[in-house]
């Protein structure tokens, strides 16, 4: 087995590896019993927002 068989082996092994991950992720993203947490993951960035009570001042000009 020369070097180029081996290499290109090497690649055809990577590519197979790398479509079974990215389908794996797609599948891991868009099943159905997940969107509860995906709904609340999106809501984290206004979690530790407090209502603001205050007036809001008037505006010059």
């Amino acid at each position: 087995m020369d070097f180029a068989t081996w290499l290109s082996d090497v690649r055809s092994v990577m590519t197979l590896v790398s479509l079974l991950t990215f389908v794996g992720i797609i599948y891991w993203a868009f099943v159905a019993h997940r969107k509860q947490d995906f709904d609340e993951a999106a809501m984290l960035p206004f979690a530790d927002e407090e209502p603001d009570n205050r007036k809001q001042e008037p505006t010059h000009g």
